[in-house]
């Protein structure tokens, strides 16, 4: 699995990417699996299932606070991508795993929960709901992680929104996926206090470097580093 660091790049560009990019896997242009990893400017975006009451703000409010806003083809509700979030978005073929979307997404909730046990959280499903929560004991209590994904002749795209050192106040804007009274949270919350978590650039990495090793274990492959550039060059190279 090619392990893709974008650094930040606005919702569209990284949109873009992810379709070309999953385009190239289904015509056999790309040989390996992707996970790219971005961090996004503030941007809301609505899924399939999306319900108009729950985009609280209205595009005037969220201008206002320069947050962008984006109707996408995910599934899912509405959700919020936001500076310390980290955004990963799989690009996975299917035919060469378990041809089940079901199983695909149980899949990414496991990468991340065994990504946050590596950071001492204690993770876990919510059962019923799509995503990762933590809790006090057994119990989901707050929701740490949304997931939506699309997928096109069994490739996937779109993926998960891991809270590491995110404002949690830009979730007022909405109703987190569409889940009422939801409480959401972050890396950095659930570790407040211990060492380590008030340095933001390196929980980041930290983050990052788990959630790659986890993707790898979870789908069976060997992750390995690729340069932005190198994928730009892949892709320029890959028929139309």
């Amino acid at each position: 699995m090619w392990v893709v660091d974008l650094g930040t790049l606005p919702y569209a560009q990284a949109l873009d990417l992810q379709r070309t990019a999953a385009r190239a896997r289904i015509a056999g242009a790309i040989a390996e699996d992707l996970l790219l990893l971005v961090e996004h400017p503030p941007v809301v975006t609505l899924g399939r299932s999306s319900k108009a009451q729950h985009l609280v703000a209205s595009p005037a409010l969220l201008a206002t606070r320069g947050v962008e806003l984006h109707e996408v083809e995910r599934g899912g509700d509405v959700t919020f991508h936001g500076p310390g979030q980290l955004v990963g978005y799989p690009i996975v073929d299917l035919k060469r795993h378990r041809r089940d979307l079901h199983w695909y997404l149980r899949r990414v909730e496991e990468g991340l929960i065994v990504a946050l046990g590596e950071l001492g959280i204690r993770a876990m499903r919510n059962p019923g709901l799509t995503g990762v929560w933590t809790g006090d004991g057994a119990e989901p209590r707050r929701k740490i992680a949304s997931i939506g994904v699309h997928a096109r002749d069994w490739v996937t795209w779109h993926g998960f929104a891991l809270n590491v050192t995110t404002d949690l106040s830009y979730f007022g804007l909405i109703v987190p996926c569409g889940i009422a009274g939801v409480e959401m949270t972050s890396i950095a919350r659930e570790l407040a206090g211990e060492a380590g978590a008030a340095d933001a650039g390196a929980l980041w990495r930290r983050a990052s470097d788990a959630v790659a090793r986890a993707f790898g274990e979870v789908f069976s492959l060997a992750p390995r580093p690729l340069a932005a550039e190198s994928l730009d060059a892949l892709l320029a190279a890959a028929p139309a």
